[in-house]
């Protein structure tokens, strides 16, 4: 019986004694199965290779990013969030190892976890586990879980306050239950992480939206109007995607610029004819 991994999306299912046929988060048409086809493995296998490694990365007060090196998955970055003596691990990746676990441990350890979306749930059991916290998916998302848990909870509603400082939002558009988090940071001007619910362009400068990255498939102008009216709502400085890129600086500004520049592609109003 092992716990089995999609090689190409990173996430870990169920315990079973075959490979699955096939990994629903990749077969959905906002993700892929490889030109190679499905391919499995097991976080055990990955450990026992000796070949990947995790980088924890201060980046500032109160936070750390996680990566995995060399990528593996779809090679997003989770993030180490520390406010107030509660430490969030902020969406997820596959490869953990008693190192990792060592390391931070001695940053103060997890409270608890929160995923953006499906595609970042990764091992995200074997994390709760190996530091004994909840996980925080909202409830919209929960045909996608496929590692069921005790450690899981389902929220419900648009906001959920984790702690005084640390937000969770859904915002919905990639996913139904797509969510963000508003970390304040001790600050003035707060943090919005983002995952790829909304993804910062080459040009730091504007971010984008989409259905599905890896297939092109934008989402419609309403859902974006929606999302960037949700967004205007809350307090941030300075936007981070899945992918280490951030905005640093009047975030919340090229997110209401960025929509309507996007906004008015899908319109038409940005080209000649």
């Amino acid at each position: 019986m092992n716990y089995y991994v999609c090689e190409t999306c990173g996430v870990q299912y169920e315990k079973s004694i075959v490979e699955p046929s096939e990994c629903k988060i990749c077969t959905d048409e906002r993700q892929y199965v490889s030109v190679n086809g499905q391919s499995w493995t097991t976080l055990d296998k990955l450990v026992a290779s000796s070949q990947y490694k995790n980088k924890i990365t201060f980046e500032e007060d109160g936070l750390h990013s996680i990566k995995t090196f060399p990528t593996f998955g779809i090679g997003q970055t989770a993030y180490l969030v520390q406010n107030s003596h509660f430490n969030l691990l902020w969406d997820c990746i596959t490869y953990i190892d008693n190192e990792t676990i060592t390391n931070i441990k001695e940053l103060g350890g997890i409270n608890a976890i929160a995923l953006s979306h499906p595609h970042y749930y990764s091992s995200q059991v074997e994390w709760a586990e190996a530091f004994d916290v909840p996980i925080y998916i909202h409830e919209d998302d929960k045909e996608w879980v496929t590692r069921p848990s005790e450690h899981i909870v389902f929220w419900s509603g648009e906001e959920l306050i984790l702690k005084e400082g640390i937000v969770l939002h859904r915002v919905g558009g990639h996913f139904k239950g797509s969510t963000v988090l508003e970390w304040q940071n001790n600050k003035k001007e707060g943090v919005l992480f983002v995952g790829d619910i909304i993804r910062v362009v080459a040009d730091r400068k504007w971010v984008t939206f989409m259905y599905s990255y890896p297939n092109f498939i934008p989402l419609p102008t309403n859902i974006v109007k929606r999302i960037a009216s949700q967004i205007d709502a809350f307090n941030f400085e300075k936007l981070i995607d899945a992918f280490h890129r951030v905005i640093e600086k009047d975030a919340k500004e090229r997110v209401q610029i960025s929509a309507a520049r996007y906004i008015a592609a899908l319109e038409n109003k940005l080209f000649e004819t």
